[in-house]
């Protein structure tokens, strides 16, 4: 079976609607389709599903009464998923009334506009969410050229609530990298339990006028440096992840000592000031496996304490450091 083709982007914005009614889609799809836009159809909310994750439109123009699944179920479903979180859904539906209202915008919606459908109405709404959606998707893409990924939580007391809205994909892949629980899981929206503790810890407090702490993840010599940023307009917490990586450092030490990757590992830890049992969680090794390491360290380079080999190391670098 082959894959769909992709949508050429280059010259026009994709929107997805999703109606059980034809006349309503014949109506929005001619009018879209003059003013420019790429125009995909769905008449239920499976078939929504499919076409948002096969094609990622820009926004989804949603009818909230269908049968089967509704508009309502349809936007949480898009919304639990990091691919098309981020996607704006705009509503449209008959219904008025305040609990139907409130029900569109806790579903994911951004706005809503009442039937029968004014064409003029919708394009005017279209314009003004998919231009904000294109600058907030440039700004996470940019950050993610320069080394520094986003993503979105969402938290409550209830565990089962707490989520990823969104992520970029270079947090997707650091996001694997550095938790194990997420291997094999690649679209997964939970939330690593160590991360889901840090952020309410430091919600909190932030919200008490504190400043958050910076949670920091060791992987080999690559660290993770995650930081509490603000609160997004719906109200999730959004963080940014940097790597610091000094496998450059790890790499000089193996080249100018003859050590083994491991042992410039262990080498580049005592530098660092940890401890043998530090390094060991570091590593995933006993501290008594360091202490082997270590000896073999002192042997190359020729000294018999973890001072003498951390202050060697530091000049040996720093003299490379200045070539």
């Amino acid at each position: 079976m082959t894959s769909p083709p992709e949508l050429d982007r280059s010259s026009s914005d994709v929107v997805l609607i999703v109606d059980d009614v034809p006349d309503n889609l014949s109506v929005l799809h001619d009018a879209l389709d003059e003013s420019g836009y790429t125009v995909l159809v769905a008449t239920n909310g499976e078939s929504a599903l499919q076409r948002a994750a096969q094609a990622l439109p820009d926004i989804v123009l949603l009818d909230a009464v269908m049968p089967g699944m509704d508009g309502f179920e349809v936007a949480r479903r898009l919304k639990a998923q990091p691919d098309t979180a981020h996607i704006p859904i705009v509503f449209m539906t008959g219904l008025t009334d305040t609990e139907h209202v409130v029900a569109a915008f806790q579903a994911g919606g951004v706005d809503y506009v009442t039937k029968p459908i004014r064409a003029r109405e919708v394009l005017a709404r279209i314009a003004v969410h998919m231009q904000g959606a294109r600058q907030a998707r440039q700004a996470r893409n940019a950050l993610d050229a320069f080394g520094h990924a986003t993503m979105a939580v969402r938290w409550s007391d209830d565990a089962s609530d707490s989520r990823l809205v969104w992520q970029t994909p270079l947090a997707r892949k650091l996001l694997h990298d550095y938790f194990d629980t997420l291997a094999g899981m690649p679209e997964t929206p939970q939330v690593p339990a160590q991360l889901l503790h840090w952020v309410k810890a430091q919600a909190a407090l932030a919200e008490q006028g504190g400043e958050p702490k910076p949670l920091t993840l060791v992987n080999g010599a690559r660290q993770l440096v995650l930081t509490l940023q603000q609160r997004t307009s719906d109200e999730d917490w959004l963080i940014v992840m940097r790597e610091v990586s000094d496998t450059a450092i790890v790499d000089a030490m193996m080249g100018q000592f003859k050590l083994t990757l491991r042992e410039a590992e262990v080498l580049y830890w005592v530098v660092k000031g940890k401890t043998n049992r530090d390094i060991g969680d570091i590593l995933g090794s006993s501290p008594a496996t360091v202490k082997k390491h270590l000896e073999h360290i002192y042997t190359k380079l020729g000294v018999e304490t973890r001072t003498a080999a951390a202050g060697l190391a530091m000049s040996r670098v720093a003299q490379l450091a200045r070539r």
